[in-house]
This record gives C-alpha cells, sequence and structure tokens, in this order.
C-alpha cells in the first residue's frame, strides 16, 4: 500500500509541475502577443514609426506597424488590399480614398501640422526688406499676397532691395515644393495660394478654377523638376542644396530641432494664409480603425508624436511642451488664417492645370 501511495503522490507532483509550467509558458505568450498591422504612410512620417520608443509603445498596447512611404496623393493609385490602413498627409486624399474603399467616417485624424516655409536668414531678410515678409528672431510670417503678386509680375531676386548681399540669391523669386499632382503638400500650397487669388473664397467652381489656374501655372512650372516627397525636399534645404525657400511640414522643422540639430541660418516662415495638414488615417480594416484611434488617445502616442514635431488634436499642451526651446523659430499658437481645401476633385484638377497637363 505504501508503494502504490508513492507512486500516486508521485504522478500528482509530476502533474502539477506539468501544469506550472503550462501556465507560465501560457502567460508568458499572453503578455508579449502582439497584432501586426500593415499601412502605407506619408513619408513624413517615416521616423515617427521607425522611432525605437514608439515601437515600444506601440506593442505595449499589442501592436506590430510595419509601414511603407508614398505621397499622399500616389494612394489613389494603389491596392490597399492586403493592408489595414493608409495613412496620407491630408483629409482630401483620404477621403478619395475611403470613398474608394467605402470605409466609414468618421476617419481618425491624431494629428496634424501646418505647412510653413524654411529660408535662410540671407533671403528672409530681403523678403522682409521689401515687404514680402515680417521677422521676430528666427520666425515671421510670409504676406502671401505680396508674394503672390510678385510671382505674377516675374521678379528677380536681383530686383529685390538688398539681394546684392548675397551672391546665392540670383534667378526668379519662387518657393520650392513638391509635385502637386502626387505630393500632399504641393497640392496645399495650390489651395492655400488659390484661395488668396480667389479673393479669400475657396475655389470651387470652374469659373474659380479657369480664374486662379494662370497663377499657379506660374507657380509651379518656374520650379522645373519637383522633388516627389516633402522629406525630400527638405533634407536638401538642410543640407544646403536648392533654392532659398522651401515649403515643408511644421512638422519636419519642429522634429530636427527638437532632436538638437542646428540649421544654419534657419528662419521658418508662416503664411499668412495656409492650409493645417491634417494627417488622417483611413482604416481598411477593424485593426486599421483601432490603431488610428489609439494614436490620436494614448497619451505616450500623443507625447511622441509632439516630440516629432506633430500637433495632436484636442489640446495643445504635449505641442507646447515638446517645442518649449524651440520658440525663437516655431509659433506654439497658430494665429495665422486657415483657408478651407477645395474637394479632392476641384485639387485634382488645379494640380493637373497647374502642371500644364
Amino acid at each position: 500500500m505504501r508503494r502504490i501511495a508513492g507512486i500516486v503522490l508521485a504522478v500528482l507532483l509530476i502533474g502539477g509541475v506539468v501544469a506550472a509550467v503550462v501556465a507560465g509558458r501560457d502567460t508568458g505568450d499572453t503578455s508579449t502577443a502582439t497584432k501586426t498591422v500593415r499601412g502605407v504612410i506619408g513619408s513624413e512620417k517615416a521616423e515617427f514609426f521607425a522611432d525605437p520608443e514608439v515601437v515600444k509603445a506601440l506593442a505595449a498596447e499589442g501592436y506590430t506597424v510595419k509601414t511603407e512611404t508614398s505621397g499622399s496623393w500616389a494612394m489613389d493609385g494603389l491596392d490597399l488590399k492586403g493592408y489595414d490602413f493608409a495613412f496620407p498627409s491630408s483629409k482630401a486624399p483620404a477621403d478619395e480614398l475611403a470613398e474608394k474603399y467605402r470605409v466609414r467616417e468618421p476617419l481618425p485624424r491624431p494629428f496634424y501640422s501646418p505647412l510653413v516655409v524654411v529660408a535662410h536668414r540671407g533671403a528672409a531678410e530681403v523678403l522682409s526688406r521689401n515687404g514680402l515678409a515680417t521677422l521676430d528672431k528666427d520666425r515671421g510670417v510670409l504676406d502671401m499676397d505680396a508674394y503672390l503678386k510678385a510671382s505674377e509680375a516675374d521678379r528677380t531676386w536681383q530686383q529685390l532691395k538688398g539681394a546684392h548681399e548675397y551672391g546665392e540669391l540670383s534667378g526668379l523669386l519662387y518657393i520650392a515644393t513638391t509635385d502637386p499632382t502626387t505630393s500632399n503638400s504641393g497640392a496645399l500650397y495650390l489651395a492655400a495660394a488659390s484661395n488668396v487669388a480667389n479673393d479669400g473664397r475657396v475655389v470651387a467652381s470652374e469659373a474659380d478654377i479657369k480664374k486662379t489656374s494662370p497663377l499657379l501655372h506660374d507657380l509651379i512650372s518656374v520650379q522645373g523638376a519637383q522633388q516627389p516627397s516633402s522629406d525630400a525636399a527638405f533634407r536638401d534645404f538642410v543640407s544646403g542644396v536648392g533654392n532659398p525657400l522651401v515649403l515643408v511640414y511644421e512638422s519636419q522643422v519642429a522634429a530636427l530641432l527638437a532632436d538638437g540639430q542646428k540649421v544654419d541660418d534657419l528662419v521658418v516662415l508662416y503664411p499668412d494664409t495656409t492650409v493645417n495638414s491634417d494627417h488622417t488615417v483611413v482604416p481598411v480594416t477593424d485593426e486599421g480603425r483601432a490603431l488610428g484611434e489609439l494614436l490620436g488617445t494614448d497619451p505616450e502616442l500623443r507625447r511622441l508624436a509632439a516630440r516629432h514635431g506633430f500637433r495632436p488634436q484636442g489640446s495643445a499642451k504635449e505641442f507646447t511642451a515638446a517645442t518649449a526651446g524651440l520658440t525663437t523659430y516655431l509659433t506654439p499658437r497658430l494665429t495665422v488664417r486657415q483657408a478651407p481645401v477645395p474637394t479632392s476633385e476641384v485639387l485634382h484638377e488645379m494640380a493637373r492645370r497647374a502642371r500644364g497637363r
């Protein structure tokens, strides 16, 4: 009997150990399990999603995010089968994608960024002397009406007072932008410029398009070959090549400065009529929607978005905190006029005619 009891006890002990090992393994698997979601994003968000702290914050909420980059307007030509979300840089291309894939509203809009013009100090000083901008330390406001009139008149840098002091300022005066037919920042530049040219009204009809098209064509044709993305255009500016005036997102400037990098003689100009780039998630699957909503609500992800230069929707506290030491370059609270954006159909047509197609 003692022998039988010993065998039974041994079996029970072994069973208990096995049960404990299985339980421990299950607990471990549950704590590390993640949902892998795939998305197509604008290039300006690539560094955000690649940030190890962002990866860690997403993993803590159960997500592994794999991304590929594309121009926001070029996303319409992609097949999103197999992806969970697209993440263009503004609402217009997002609305177009949502209609195409029959995605229900509302679309998550976790953060936004205004368009700005980065300039070298010499160029900014010349604009200021000639009434095209006002300066305050390393930031300023670009007078869009005055700038557009100078563009219509084919003004050159050499015709502006003080430009002779800077050998790099020569040729036609223009702001370098991305291709408006494929890139969001280029298209939004047309939206802002057309609003000024249309007496402060959104371009909404064929008559409006005809009225503003000659100016928009001049703004684009003078540039020759354009960069496909704002990321490439900004890198060129930072490296000291290219045009002295370049249209980029505020987020790109803020992220660079927050990272401790310096750009020689940088001045940031906020157009007095601008368009905010509302980064909008187009969820193709339920997982994509959950991720988009998480980006806008999770405190850690909001903080990290602000550190990468984006302005989280709603409260401004994260952006203000992230840029507290950068206010000589950046404006924490925007006071410039926000122009309405034309419908995607109208914006496409404006871009097509601006490119001479």
